[in-house]
């Protein structure tokens, strides 16, 4: 990048600028996360900065050839981000600049003020989907009942809430009908806002009908509608948090992205949080890792003719998931699983989707896989059915 092509050899050129003007880029742009939805807005910026500060230099940086590789360097990066040349600046002074609406400027603000470096914000990942299936801030995977109404975030900063309802008569399984995400009041830059989605009513707007929070030049708190009542994205800019909601079928899914220090103020009252903690052990479904193979919904007990009602024999479901994912993870058991359970195809859409949200916002990517082992939860790396004896059982094992 351009920042890498100038720091070993624009220490010769003390008349030419083009060192500040690049340490100044890199400051701009550190910070920066490609999975946010304002990337290419502020990285524009950045770039239009970079740009203004190479013309200033223009005439004492005639012969460095640091500096022309960085006006072209600059050209082609404004190409591949579709940048306009006219537009809004990066301030020319970032090491004093503090935007109190942006979450990852918080971090610098206190690396100025202190005088030492503070590491970069570590972000966490939650997730629900299926019948439901949840994928905890610590990236424990569970199956759980959880039906009626559950909290699964309530910090000081946001609160998400969920409401679940039984897929098929007699099972223990559920799935999400109804969502509620609370944004807490937050000093200059948003008021309380409140989002509600529910099955075939997936709104790009707050219950108030607005579309964003606080100052609507500053986008601190807004909604982006990506598939009209299929798929919306909120993107609080001044907690660093990031939600997606779908609706896939009947049921809705949930992925969410926010920094750990927010993720952990909330007061011992508010310790019932299925994102922070995981479900209770008395809503599990699965067992340490294991998920029984469900008939009309059932858990099949030992012994059991294995004559899946649902539409779906286990070879049917694993042929009909792996066509949507190729690597046998914990998504693609869960298809199978829910496939199995309902019989519902769009189970497996909403598994896919699943998964896409974790590469979208989950910050590490060897975790984006999760393979149970027996303990339950923890990241491993295969995964197989086991059938033993006639009695079909879908059990996760991991290799040791």
């Amino acid at each position: 990048l351009l920042s890498i092509s100038c720091l070993g050899d624009c220490q010769l050129h003390t008349s030419c600028g083009i060192q500040k003007c690049t340490t100044d880029f890199v400051s701009f742009t550190s910070h920066l996360n490609v999975a946010l939805e304002d990337f290419d807005l502020e990285f524009c910026k950045a770039l239009r900065a970079y740009s203004v500060c190479t013309y200033r230099n223009s005439k004492v940086c005639r012969g460095n050839l640091v500096y022309h590789s960085a006006v072209l360097g600059i050209g082609d990066l404004m190409t591949q981000r579709n940048c306009t040349k006219d537009g809004p600046t990066s301030s020319t002074n970032p090491e004093t600049t503090h935007d109190p609406c942006n979450y990852s400027g918080h971090t610098e603000e206190r690396e100025h003020r202190g005088g030492e470096k503070t590491p970069p914000p570590t972000y966490l990942f939650c997730g629900l989907f299926g019948d439901p299936h949840l994928r905890t801030f610590k990236d424990h995977f569970q199956t759980c009942k959880v039906e009626g109404a559950w909290p699964l975030i309530d910090n000081n900063y946001l609160s998400v809430q969920v409401t679940n309802v039984p897929v098929v008569p007699g099972s223990s399984a559920t799935a999400t009908n109804k969502i509620t995400v609370i944004f807490k009041s937050y000093p200059d830059c948003t008021d309380q806002k409140v989002y509600q989605a529910k099955t075939d009513d997936l709104p790009a707007a707050f219950v108030d009908g607005t579309t964003s929070g606080g100052d609507g030049n500053t986008r601190s708190l807004h909604i982006v509608e990506k598939v009209s009542g299929r798929y919306i994205e909120m993107h609080a800019r001044y907690i660093g948090t990031t939600v997606y909601i779908r609706q896939l079928g009947h049921y809705l899914t949930l992925a969410i992205r926010m920094p750990q220090e927010l993720v952990m103020a909330y007061e011992e009252s508010q310790d019932l949080q299925l994102c922070v903690n995981g479900c209770p052990s008395s809503e599990r479904i699965d067992q340490s890792g294991h998920l029984p193979l469900p008939v009309l919904g059932k858990l099949l007990p030992w012994g059991a003719a294995a004559h899946p009602l649902s539409g779906y024999t286990l070879e049917a479901a694993t042929t009909k998931c792996h066509e949507k994912m190729l690597v046998k993870d914990i998504y693609f058991y869960s298809c199978v699983f829910d496939l199995l359970t309902t019989g519902d195809a769009n189970f497996t859409a909403a598994a896919h989707s699943a998964l896409q949200d974790v590469e979208a916002l989950h910050p590490s990517k060897e975790h984006w896989h999760i393979f149970p082992r027996s303990g339950g939860g923890s990241v491993g790396r295969d995964s197989t059915f086991f059938v033993s004896l006639g009695f079909l059982c879908l059990v996760l094992i991991a290799d040791i």
